[in-house]
């Protein structure tokens, strides 16, 4: 049977895709036979032939060392760096959860980890014409608990309670927290971190530099964190 765990992050440019490319080395190191998933993602370049390239699929794929295919990792790619409700509304072909659904069952039947990223914050749209669809939505659609990533510097504390406070508020359970852009020794960090576990109660699962090749978790950790796929 899959298992599943999301990433969501604070904001967007918090590195949500350079630690799942992380979470995905480790457990293929592992041997957990991973793969990655992501319903949209936008900002993406274009091949010579103009088609265009899933940027964040790819560099997890390098990063990770895995031969998971890339037209399998994301059903909705977009060139303008924008939410994907706008670049799908200026670009055309807008996300149907359907489609998101048809393309996250077709990993789960070949894969044992999946690791699915967000887009954005947790309040980022996918949609916002013919249907409205959040990226809660996508959560609850799988089923899915979630891994808060998260930016160690100024400011974080704000963003991370908030986040936390929104998803508990909207049942949507979260596992713990990554902090990205770590720096040891830096105390304003430190304690950063200090109180963003105090005031949420959600367990620091690892701190991440921006160097890092590798997640410090160990990947029998990382893997107790997926539940079952659950698809409706």
């Amino acid at each position: 049977m899959s298992k599943a765990i999301f990433l969501t992050g604070t904001g967007t440019d918090i590195g949500k895709t350079f630690i799942a490319g992380l979470i995905v080395k480790k457990l293929a190191q592992a041997g957990k036979n991973p793969a990655y998933y992501k319903a949209a993602m936008s900002g993406n370049d274009r091949r010579s032939d103009e088609s265009l390239i899933p940027g964040d699929a790819l560099f997890v794929r390098q990063m990770s060392g895995i031969s998971q295919p890339l037209d399998e990792m994301c059903p909705y790619v977009y060139e303008n760096a924008w939410s994907p409700h706008l670049a799908s509304r200026v670009e055309g072909n807008p996300v149907d959860l359907a489609v998101v659904r048809e393309g996250f069952a077709k990993v789960a039947e070949n894969y044992d980890y999946i690791t699915m990223e967000g887009s954005g914050g947790i309040l980022c749209p996918l949609c916002f014409d013919d249907h409205k669809i959040q990226l809660e939505d996508v959560i609850r659609e799988f089923n899915l608990s979630s891994i808060l990533i998260a930016d160690a510097g100024l400011g974080t504390i704000n963003s991370v309670v908030l986040t936390f406070e929104y998803m508990k508020a909207h049942n949507l359970p979260l596992k713990g927290i990554i902090f990205n852009h770590y720096h040891p020794g830096n105390i304003m960090e430190e304690d950063n971190i200090f109180m963003c576990e105090h005031m949420t109660g959600l367990p620091v699962l690892a701190k991440v530099q921006d160097n890092a090749t590798e997640l410090e978790t160990d990947a029998d950790v990382l893997s107790a964190l997926y539940d079952e796929v659950k698809i409706r």
